[in-house]
């Protein structure tokens, strides 16, 4: 699948993403492509729905603003054809113990999916095989206690949604997830993989990361896997300082050799 965003302050996202898809549509090898519409801002998802020649997929939507524009949004994607993405997100006080904002724990995550299945299924009309979650893949080894599980809280929802809705998929944006690695690349393509890994095994559909910022699951040497694995899977306290202090010496013995 082909994702493509226009959101951004120096350009018309309108008129950018418009002329793309029209450029996109003449060239042979890519007209058969299925293309992601992605944006921000719903004016330019629709400017790119008017565009695409087939089904196309929406990224996305959520209940952040409230259920009517959630109703609103989900119907025209749905008159043009398209499949929807939906992130976990929710208006305050919109369902009953879930707080305002962006799921974190796997309970939320799926509380919000299903009350925005329900109102795609229900009251749009929506095939649930158009019906696409993203359960919010959130940033792990910051530093901060609170934010160990991320993954793990992650992994338990995909693992879940399928369960209650097998005819739905489930996405996500696995770059996410090592963040705070950022400039260390060894260390981060093991984190992604070890992520992508696990969530497969749990039941991800599909997942947006640069295949630039990936290695292959069984390549990953022995003594890097398993640090990553604890602090991906949480499986120890110390996870993420043991893993810093082994991406520093990681470092310096590529240095002293080079």
């Amino acid at each position: 699948i082909l994702d493509i965003n226009m959101d951004a302050d120096l350009i018309d996202g309108k008129e950018a993403m418009t002329r793309f898809l029209q450029m996109l549509a003449n060239e042979p090898t890519l007209a058969n492509v299925p293309i992601m519409v992605d944006s921000s801002k719903f004016e330019i998802i629709e400017a790119g729905l008017k565009c695409l020649q087939g089904k196309g997929i929406v990224n996305s939507i959520s209940l952040k603003e409230g259920i009517e524009p959630f109703l609103e949004q989900a119907r025209l994607i749905r008159r043009y054809g398209a499949a929807v993405v939906v992130m976990a997100f929710t208006a305050k006080d919109l369902i009953p113990g879930v707080p305002e904002g962006q799921a974190v724990t796997a309970d939320d995550k799926v509380k919000i999916s299903e009350f925005a299945y329900k109102l795609l299924t229900e009251q749009v009309g929506f095939d649930p095989s158009d019906i696409i979650f993203d359960t919010n893949i959130l940033t792990i080894g910051t530093g901060m206690e609170e934010h160990n599980n991320y993954a793990v809280e992650f992994f338990n929802a995909v693992r879940e949604l399928k369960r209650r809705f097998p005819m739905a998929k489930t996405s996500g944006g696995v770059s996410n997830v090592s963040f705070s690695f950022r400039g260390n690349d060894t260390v981060r393509e093991a984190i992604n993989a070890v992520f992508l890994y696990h969530a497969i095994k749990a039941g991800l559909d599909m997942g947006i990361v640069n295949p630039n910022q990936l290695q292959v699951y069984e390549e990953i040497p022995k003594d890097l896997l398993e640090h990553v694995e604890d602090m991906v899977l949480n499986r120890r306290a110390d996870a993420t300082d043991r893993l810093l202090k082994f991406a520093d010496d990681l470092k310096a013995s590529r240095t002293s050799d080079a």
